[in-house]
Formats: structure tokens, C-alpha cells, sequence
């Protein structure tokens, strides 16, 4: 009840004004006078409070609609119709409620269906990971990363390191990250993306797929190197790292140190292509040998 009042007192000074309603008011670079014919009174601001769908999920209009339809008022050919009220009503009732409440709420909005697209597998935040545990793994850098910089430069993270170790854990802390910058992420498994490739060649929809995949701003490569790979499965992995190279950054986890990927990629001038364009300009954090995991289950016994 508060919000819709505040809404409703916001919208009243912008409307009414020290001169009278409406007149002098600028939206989109375009003077409302032309709209004070419009029933712009407290009963449709009432209406539109209470509609939230309209606050809060629906997109303002382009500003191209405004203009058109300020010039087809001013010109006579369009006479108080039910869709250019729509068209003034929503882009003026969306730039004036520019509440501060009313931007959490989108910002949750958007930030929740950046994360579920994602498909992250676990919700495991960075502020979630014990470095007291894991002191050879740089805290400060870490955090850094979150900043989303790396993303923005398009530079490739690496974590290094045995099984349960962490490398999984950071990845997903920092597609999360991501995710609440409001950045398009995605999470896979190596072994995922190339069944995915590999199912889409025999629908003739390679091309389609790859095209979806460089949309991302970020993907996460989990576990390369845990599956070897054959041929196919290896050309399509090293097509999809070498078209974000330079271009968009990419999180690659793998438990296998640079020196064995040939185990997994048995092509060596495959293999030494891929591992240049992920290592060019790449954050390396090595995670270490000692599983996480392993401890954990090592105290519980002793505790019993």
C-alpha cells in the first residue's frame, strides 16, 4: 500500500507540475503537451499501480513508437485510439516510475532468469567457499574475477587440479557472479556439449547450435579432460573454445595438467591448437591435490 502511494504521489508531481498538467514535460526527446488531451487522471494511474505485469515485466516501448505517434496526433490522422493511449500511457507511466523499488524488482527478475538459464548445476555462491581450507588457492584473485573484468576482456579462467579439490565449486561461484551482473552464462560439462554436438550433426543443426553457444558472454567448460575424447567429439570442442577466442570468455575446469591432454584430445596438433587459445591471455589457478571431499569424509570418521 505504501509503494502504490508513492507510486501514485511520484506520478502526480510529474504530471501535474508547477505549471498545470502535463504541459512542459519531455519524454524521449519529445514534449507531452501533445498527449494532455489523454485521461491521465488518478483513477488509470490507479489502474496501472495496480497492474504489475505492466511495471514490472513488460519493456518499454521503443522511443520510435512515441515519435510516430506524437506525429500522427499532431497531424490529425489518429484520434484519441485506444492503441496510441496505450503507447503514451506505458512509455510515460515506465519512465516515470523509476522508482527505486520498482528497479530492485526488475533486477531480480532479470538476475533470476539469468541464473536459471545458466543451468548451473549446484547453487554454490563464492562466499560459500572455505579458503581457510584450501590456502594454495590466491582468495584475492578469485574475487577479483567475480568483478566480471576477465568477462569484459574476454580472458579465459583455468582451474587445475585433482578431483574434489574445488575446481567445480569456483566455476559455479563465478558463473553466479556473472549471473547477477546480469551477463548471459551458460555451465556444461565437456562431455554434455560435445553429445549435444554431436546429436545436432545428425539433425543437420550444427551450425544452429554453435550460433546459440557464442551468444553467451560466458560458458563454463566443466570436467575436461575427466572423458577422452574421439575425433568428432574433439574438433567440435576445440571449434566452439577457438570461436570465443579473443571474443568472449570462457571457465575451463580439468583435473589433467596441460601435458596429458593429449590422453584426451589423441589428434597432437589438435591438442596443441586447443590448449594455445585457452591458455593466450588465461587466469591459471591451480586447485591443488588434496580432495575436499576425501578430507571431509576422513573427519566424520574420526568423530565417530
Amino acid at each position: 500500500m505504501n509503494t502504490r502511494r508513492h507510486a501514485k504521489t511520484s506520478l502526480r508531481k510529474i504530471f501535474e507540475g508547477p505549471h498545470g498538467p502535463v504541459h512542459g514535460i519531455a519524454l524521449n526527446g519529445q514534449s507531452l503537451h501533445h498527449f494532455a488531451d489523454f485521461d491521465l487522471s488518478t483513477r488509470i494511474i490507479d489502474h496501472q499501480c495496480s497492474s504489475s505485469l505492466l511495471l514490472l515485466l513488460r519493456p518499454p516501448l521503443q522511443d520510435a513508437a512515441v515519435l510516430q505517434a506524437s506525429q500522427q496526433l499532431r497531424q490529425g490522422h489518429v484520434e484519441h485510439s485506444s492503441h496510441l493511449r496505450e503507447v503514451v500511457k506505458t512509455n510515460v507511466l515506465l519512465a516515470a516510475l523509476d522508482l527505486p523499488y520498482v528497479r530492485s524488482v526488475r533486477d531480480r527478475h532479470a538476475i533470476s532468469n539469468r541464473i536459471r538459464d545458466a543451468q548451473l548445476p549446484r547453487m554454490k555462491a563464492l562466499e560459500e567457499f572455505d579458503f581457510t581450507q584450501a590456502p594454495q588457492i590466491p582468495a584475492a584473485r578469485i574475487r577479483e574475477l567475480a568483478e566480471g573484468g576477465y568477462i569484459a576482456r574476454s580472458e579465459p579462467v583455468v582451474f587445475i587440479g585433482e578431483c574434489g579439490t574445488g575446481k567445480s565449486h569456483l566455476a559455479t561461484g563465478l558463473c553466479l557472479a556473472a549471473c547477477r551482473q546480469k551477463r548471459r552464462v551458460r555451465f556444461t560439462t565437456a562431455a554434455a556439449l560435445v553429445n549435444e554436438l554431436v546429436e545436432a550433426k545428425q539433425n543437420n543443426q550444427v551450425r544452429r547450435l554453435m550460433i546459440r553457444w557464442q551468444r553467451y558472454e560466458l560458458i563454463a567448460l566443466d570436467e575436461v579432460g575427466y572423458v577422452p575424447l574421439a575425433d568428432i567429439g574433439a574438433e567440435f570442442l576445440f571449434q566452439v573454445i577457438s570461436e570465443r577466442a579473443e571474443r568472449a570468455a570462457i571457465i575451463v575446469t580439468t583435473n589433467l595438467p596441460f601435458s596429458e591432454w593429449t590422453t584426451v584430445f589423441p589428434n597432437p596438433r589438435l591438442c596443441k591448437a586447443l590448449l594455445d587459445r585457452i591458455t593466450d591471455r588465461a587466469h591459471i589457478i591451480e586447485t591443488g591435490i588434496e580432495s575436499f571431499r576425501f578430507r571431509r569424509t576422513m573427519e566424520r570418521r574420526k568423530k565417530r
